[in-house]
């Protein structure tokens, strides 16, 4: 069965609050069981403009990844993020 993804681009607008969003995001990624592949790091935009964080995380299927971001865990998540950031999510089936 193929694996859901989440790909996410992350501008911190409020760095001190910021924190209160990861510590709920933990919830829900604990609860769907999501592996981490990238969490910042090092990044280059070769061929364009780019937002300073990135983020990769794998979920069992397409669907599991979907579950989780509709989850009650994830959408209080939601606001935090939204209030402390502004991002960019893309939800993908991959391999």
């Amino acid at each position: 069965m193929p694996k859901g993804y989440w790909i996410i681009h992350v501008d911190v607008t409020d760095a001190d609050n910021y924190p209160k969003y990861l510590a709920q995001d933990a919830l829900a990624f604990e609860k769907y069981d999501a592996k981490f592949h990238v969490r910042g790091g090092r990044c280059e935009g070769p061929e364009g403009p780019i937002r300073s964080r990135h983020v990769v995380i794998e979920f069992e299927s397409f669907d599991r990844a979907m579950e989780c971001y509709n989850s009650p865990e994830y959408q209080k998540a939601v606001t935090l993020r939204q209030a402390y950031s502004e991002s960019d999510v893309v939800i993908v089936e991959g391999v």
